[in-house]
């Protein structure tokens, strides 16, 4: 059985991962400001990392002995955990012309060749940053409408008895309540509406569409999804 991941700080991370101890140092010198840098020696070694946490982006190396940087693109793409983590490979000027569409062909992002421009690495790999804070924040979203509906009713369109039954145990028979205002339990508080919660749907969709990065359209078109189905269920209870 594969452990679980650590869940993810708060802040996105990167992996760098290069056999030369020089080419890492290089690297977290370009792109440490932009974010949490977890470094790898070997193709193993960073398999072994993506399956202890969670990364926005990651730099692989293609000429490392062992597993080289195709073959830990292509054990990336293959896993369930980290098939969707974008990948940039790196290389040396002194290339095979047929290195940038085997890199495609596995499934990675982008293709760099060393050296590299430090501007032109840490504004494409900003761009996955971006998309990452902005899936982060979907997914906050998401978790805070479940329980936005839970609370206004424990499942969308069946009201909780739960109030009702509060009622019953406190109200006198005949329906007026004799007990002093000072000594009468608060009343409940009330959740967030669901208009605040298409609100806040509604932005993360206008965020995603702005971005203009690989995935975000498919975001955007989720978050629509789940914001035409909160608009429905406010109509619902308002009929």
């Amino acid at each position: 059985m594969t452990a679980p991941r650590e869940a993810a700080p708060e802040t996105s991370s990167i992996l760098i991962v290069d056999d030369m101890e020089e080419n890492l140092v290089a690297l977290q010198a370009v792109l440490g400001s932009l974010a949490h840098v977890v470094r790898a020696r070997s193709g193993e070694e960073a398999l072994k990392a993506m399956l202890r946490q969670e990364f926005a982006v990651v730099l692989i190396d293609v000429l490392m002995p062992g597993m080289n940087g195709f073959e830990t693109a292509a054990n990336i793409k293959g896993l369930d955990q980290t098939r969707d983590v974008p990948i940039i490979l790196l290389t040396g000027a002194a290339v095979d012309p047929d290195y940038a569409y085997r890199g495609y062909t596995v499934g990675v992002a982008d293709f760099l060749i060393k050296p590299f421009d430090p501007w032109l690495l840490r504004t494409k790999v900003n761009v996955f940053l971006d998309l990452h804070r902005k899936n982060r924040q979907l997914i906050d979203q998401t978790e805070q409408l479940k329980r936005l509906l839970t609370a206004d009713g424990g499942h969308p369109g069946i009201p909780s008895a739960a109030p009702e039954a509060a009622r019953t145990s406190t109200e006198p028979p005949n329906g007026t309540d004799h007990t002093h205002p000072a000594e009468r339990p608060a009343p409940p508080e009330q959740p967030d509406s669901l208009a605040e919660a298409v609100g806040r749907l509604a932005q993360a969709e206008i965020l995603l569409r702005a971005a203009d990065t690989p995935g975000s359209a498919d975001l955007a078109d989720r978050v629509l999804n789940l914001e035409q189905a909160v608009g429905q269920l406010m109509t619902d209870r308002e009929m």
